[in-house]
């Protein structure tokens, strides 16, 4: 069968992204890896011994990262619908994370005790249609966001990918309900044509 144009160009962009050669040439799974690092190098978000939920974590770009960053001392569970090759000193956990079980297997693999960050780069499969995106986008933010504030220990932090659109304004000032401090971060690595965002929160604030 023959690849559409849009096939066609998104297979050209796609291997000539010089993110994506570098990924290759140092070993990362997805060009998303340098996203994570950028905003590393900026707001130093992952230390040593840290504990981190990678949610949305197929194929493991952002996992590779964090786990190097946290060391031996650190511990990191990441979860998708997708199936992810192993990384060393991973837990992952298959299946839906908004279902009780697979939540259940998060608690557990965290030793059912509070942890310091949980991060997201999560998003639907696109459809080019942004009336029906743009929803679905926001409402995985939305079940990111509710679980992030049961797992996370008050001060801990919470980073996600966004999509400006329907919904974004509600859902931010949830999150500064919620955080002490609310940034939004754009990677240089994020291409320029795409709409995502990092929403970054600070603080989770003491129930009460």
């Amino acid at each position: 069968m023959a690849r559409s144009k849009t096939s066609q160009r998104w297979l050209k962009e796609h291997f000539d992204d010089p993110y994506v050669k570098m990924a290759q040439k140092d070993g990362y799974r997805s060009r998303a890896s340098y996203k994570l690092l950028e905003l590393q190098e900026k707001d130093r978000l992952l230390r040593p011994g840290m504990t981190v939920v990678d949610l949305g974590s197929a194929p493991g770009g952002w996992s590779q990262v964090t786990s190097r960053l946290i060391g031996d001392r650190g511990r990191l569970i990441a979860s998708d619908i997708l199936p992810m090759d192993s990384i060393p000193d991973v837990t992952f956990i298959q299946g839906d994370f908004t279902e009780d079980s697979v939540f259940s297997c998060i608690l557990e693999a965290t030793g059912n005790t509070p942890v310091d960050l949980v991060i997201s780069d999560m998003a639907p499969n696109m459809s080019g249609v942004k009336a029906a995106d743009q929803p679905r986008a926001m409402f995985l933010c939305e079940l990111a966001l509710d679980l992030a504030t049961r797992v996370l220990r008050p001060g801990g932090d919470f980073l996600i990918k966004v999509f400006h659109g329907e919904g974004f304004d509600t859902y931010l000032k949830d999150v500064r309900y919620r955080f002490d401090k609310v940034y939004m971060r754009k990677p240089l690595s994020s291409r320029d044509r795409s709409r995502e965002q990092y929403l970054l929160a600070r603080g989770l604030k003491r129930p009460g």
